[in-house]
């Protein structure tokens, strides 16, 4: 894969021309909908763009990566800037180092303009229908129409809090990770992150430098290191092809049932300082019981326990009754309607900056698939053809950031 020389460089070794925007402020009729601006939406962007399609990306925020700006300000991704990007568009700087939360948030904003996709810009989409011939989509004060939709919001939509938060008092400070942005925004004392993923441990190292902080880990993790033998994780995980396993696979799913800590570890969380609690289980006022019946008490709590999905605006057979996605590698069985950057939607990279483009890729493959399908055949019922979902798959109920 070749690299950028310098960290501003953003040429691509390709260019696609970009389709182009329907006229008309109120009402549009499309070929393909993306609703999501971030880099699921982007990636899939490009291939619709190669294509030459005629589509729109639909992005609720009022710029590109803004869902990257909301994460806490010291961020950094633990895959080398080598594996980070979307297509030939290098991720420009060190190769071998690893970019903070706002070159992401840059990368893909480069992106966007290098390609020209068609992103418009604070349109939250309010509900998603099936109709006789396509979808119909409500944005803000736009009714839009596709054949087609590609939901690539990401698996990281409405922050999940235990119901226990409820059981602390008032005088107690708290926030979900996705509010926390640096350490002195917690107040002085006592330091409760609740969350044994990534985060959570990301998060009580930082927190370490400057307070009293305690992590409450609720499920055994396997800890791996960032380098092993002097390369980085993802080196080994690219060449031994584990990072392309699939969910179909007896491996494959066992590994998605488990999280992976990388370059973090109960360990090197002790060597800072930290103490290591069991899950919590209860609280009263100020006070958070464990399940080992220890307690402690708190000046504040900061909750890293994931994301659940909300899909209450779509208007289609598509969920199962807890809500999540029933899809096979995001093909759902309402033809034409797909899921794109689910936390292992396909392979562990499938919600990953630099693999997402693998099931984008994919995805448009089976846009293209269904486009020629209806064109040999324009007097079909609509959907009667559509790319094979085979047997249905379920994204997790909730997930932690990666």
């Amino acid at each position: 894969m070749n690299h950028a020389d310098s960290p501003g460089s953003l040429e691509p070794s390709a260019r696609v021309s970009s389709a182009q925007p329907p006229e008309g402020p109120n009402d549009a009729q499309v070929e393909v909908i993306v609703v999501g601006g971030g880099q699921a939406g982007l990636a899939i962007g490009f291939f619709l763009a190669r294509q030459g399609r005629r589509f729109l990306i639909l992005e609720a925020a009022d710029s590109v990566g803004a869902a990257w700006q909301d994460r806490w300000d010291s961020l950094a991704l633990f895959t080398p800037r080598r594996y980070d990007a979307l297509s030939e568009l290098a991720f420009p700087g060190d190769p071998d180092g690893y970019p903070t939360r706002d070159e992401v948030a840059s990368y893909l904003r480069g992106f966007a303009a290098t390609y020209e996709l068609p992103v418009v810009l604070n349109s939250a989409v309010r509900s998603l229908t099936q109709t006789d011939d396509g979808f119909q989509l409500e944005c803000g004060d736009r009714t839009v129409w596709a054949d087609q939709v590609v939901v690539a919001t990401g698996p990281f939509q409405v922050p999940f809090t235990p119901a226990l938060a409820g059981q602390l008092g008032p005088e107690v400070f708290q926030t979900h990770s996705i509010g926390y942005r640096q350490p002195h925004d917690i107040p002085e004392g006592t330091v409760l992150v609740v969350g044994g993923g990534n985060t959570g441990f990301q998060i009580a190292a930082e927190l370490a430098g400057t307070h009293e902080v305690h992590l409450s880990v609720g499920s055994r993790q396997t800890p791996l290191p960032q380098k092993v033998w002097n390369r980085d994780l993802f080196w080994w995980l690219t060449k031994t092809r584990l990072l392309t396993m699939t969910i179909d696979s007896n491996p494959g799913r066992r590994l998605s049932e488990r999280e992976t800590l990388i370059g973090s570890s109960p360990k090197q969380l002790r060597r800072l300082g930290v103490d290591l609690h069991p899950r919590a289980v209860s609280a009263s006022n100020n006070v958070v019981s464990f399940a080992d019946g220890t307690h402690l008490q708190v000046d504040a709590v900061v909750w890293a326990t994931g994301y659940q999905p909300d899909y209450s605006w779509i208007e289609a057979p598509v969920l199962d009754a807890e809500g999540r996605v029933r899809h096979r590698r995001g093909v759902t069985s309402v033809p034409g309607l797909y899921f794109l950057g689910l936390y292992w939607q396909h392979t562990r990279g499938s919600a990953l900056l630099g693999w997402v483009k693998d099931d984008a890729n994919y995805i448009a493959t089976q846009i293209q698939i269904l486009a020629d399908s209806r064109k040999r055949r324009p007097a079909a019922a609509p959907g009667r053809a559509r790319p094979n979902t085979g047997d249905s798959q379920k994204e997790p109920s909730h997930v932690q950031p990666q």
